[in-house]
Parts: structure tokens; C-alpha cells; sequence
């Protein structure tokens, strides 16, 4: 049976998906299995990624740039604009494949930035990390942390990091935990909005994602990781409370001005 959906999954993608895709449309269903018993399952029916008509040796691209993983699962930062995260996804049209990236902030879980275009390229990455920094205007480096994609490993990304002060953090190859967060965001989105329907047009996929992310993930969606509130709410609880601190301590620095006021005057 379990040969059998991974064989539906790989059809499904064209005969591209290689077993790390597949395991995680399984993990999407609700299939409970390891991703190692999915490459074997697929080693031992003949199901195999397709990597293109070049061989690698022939292909002449250009030079992967990996950054260490600076994020080390540090999921849980005290502030927010302190740590994004960042991935890519698909969503099934019948106009075929509409790929969706997006910038997760840590602190609150929200998403301050995201991008879909029917092309899986450069651009789609860049374009929501400049949503991002447009929106958010960090005063602070931000730590940025991706897997290790070609689209982040490209020398675009990393201009685009510098150019705006931002460091940058990738996954260890080939462990997705690294990343888990953006990942969780993915799940979320395909088990509440997406399920296993398939739009019929790219803009009715982009006009329905969009709806999920702004209209109720960001604004409604309660999360046990930030006190069971929306991320929006739980950002604006936290600017509410670091003005109070600033409204008491400078309360605190005027009361202790006048006293020292009134006791140099008595001198």
C-alpha cells in the first residue's frame, strides 16, 4: 500500500520527486513512515528523481555558497527581527506547479514575507526576503536561515543579505529538522487550507494562499508557541509591554532626578 501511494506521489510530480519530496507529501497525508524506508521502497521498485538530461559532470553552473548553521535550532528568540527563517513549497494547480517562499520571524511565528510564482528560480526567494526587510525595517542585524537550496546558495542571495545587513544561516544538508519551523508553517497551511484539493488556475491558488497567510494565520491563527495568540497579537502585546518598561524606568529616572535636585539644592 505504502509502495503504492509513493508511486501516486511520484507520478503525480511529473517522475521528478526523489524520496525526500515524497516523504514529506506522505507526512502531509498523515502517513507515518520514516524517510529512509521511503528510499528503499523506492530503490526496490525503480522509482528514481529525474536529475535532467545532462550528467553532473556536464553541467556548468555556478558555485554553491554554504554558510554555516549559525541558527543551531534556536527556535525561540527573546525579540522579534532577531531570527527569519525561510523555505520554499509547491501547491497543485490544474495550470500545473504554483511554488510558494516565505519568511517566517521566529519570535511570533508570523509571516512577514512571501512570494508564489509558477517557476521555482531565484527571484521567488529574493523577492519574499524583500517583502521582509520592506516590511519589518530592522534596526539590528537579522539572522536569515535557510536550507541549502540552490536558490539560497546562489551568489544573488548572499549579495542581497549583505546589501541589507543580514547574516546568514543554512540548514546541515539533508536534515530538515534544521529547519523545522518553516517547515511546520508548510504543514499548516496544506492541512488547514490546502488539504488535497487542486486549484483549478494559479490565481486561484495565490488568491486563496494569500487569503490563508494574511487574513487568518497571521491575524487569527492561535499558536502554543506564542502564549496561544496570533502572531500579530503576540508582537503587539510585546511593543505594548517594552513601552510600559521604558514608560516605568523613565518614571523611575525622574523621581530619582528631583531627589537628587532637592538634596544638592539643601547643600
Amino acid at each position: 500500500m505504502l509502495t503504492g501511494q509513493i508511486k501516486q506521489f511520484w507520478l503525480e510530480s511529473g517522475c521528478v520527486y526523489g524520496y525526500r519530496k515524497i516523504h514529506l507529501d506522505l507526512r502531509d497525508t498523515g502517513q507515518q513512515c520514516g524517510v529512509n524506508r521511503v528510499w528503499r521502497l523506492m530503490k526496490r521498485a525503480g522509482i528514481k528523481a529525474h536529475v535532467g538530461y545532462r550528467s553532473p559532470r556536464a553541467r556548468k553552473g555556478e558555485a554553491s555558497i554554504v554558510t554555516p548553521n549559525r541558527l543551531q535550532r534556536q527556535f525561540n528568540p527573546d525579540s522579534p527581527d532577531e531570527r527569519w527563517v525561510t523555505d520554499i513549497t509547491y501547491i497543485r494547480t490544474h495550470e500545473g506547479w504554483l511554488y510558494l517562499a516565505v519568511v517566517v520571524d521566529l519570535f511570533s511565528r508570523k509571516v512577514i514575507g512571501w512570494s508564489m510564482q509558477p517557476r521555482m528560480t531565484k527571484e521567488i526567494v529574493l523577492n519574499a526576503l524583500l517583502m521582509a526587510v520592506w516590511r519589518r525595517n530592522p534596526q539590528k542585524q537579522v539572522l536569515v536561515h535557510s536550507d541549502q537550496g540552490s536558490q539560497y546558495t546562489s551568489h544573488e542571495w548572499q549579495s542581497f543579505l549583505k546589501s541589507h545587513g543580514l547574516k546568514g544561516s543554512m540548514s546541515r544538508r539533508g536534515n530538515c529538522h534544521d529547519n523545522a519551523v518553516a517547515e511546520s508553517f508548510f504543514q499548516l497551511l496544506k492541512r488547514e487550507r490546502i488539504k488535497k484539493k487542486i486549484y483549478g488556475t494559479r490565481d486561484e491558488a495565490r488568491s486563496d494562499i494569500f487569503d490563508y497567510i494574511e487574513m487568518f494565520y497571521n491575524s487569527k491563527r492561535r499558536h502554543g508557541s506564542s502564549e496561544q495568540m496570533p502572531p500579530a497579537e503576540y508582537e503587539n502585546l510585546y511593543y505594548q509591554r517594552l513601552r510600559s518598561v521604558w514608560i516605568i524606568r523613565g518614571d523611575s529616572y525622574c523621581r530619582q532626578l528631583m531627589i537628587f535636585t532637592v538634596i544638592h539644592t539643601s547643600w
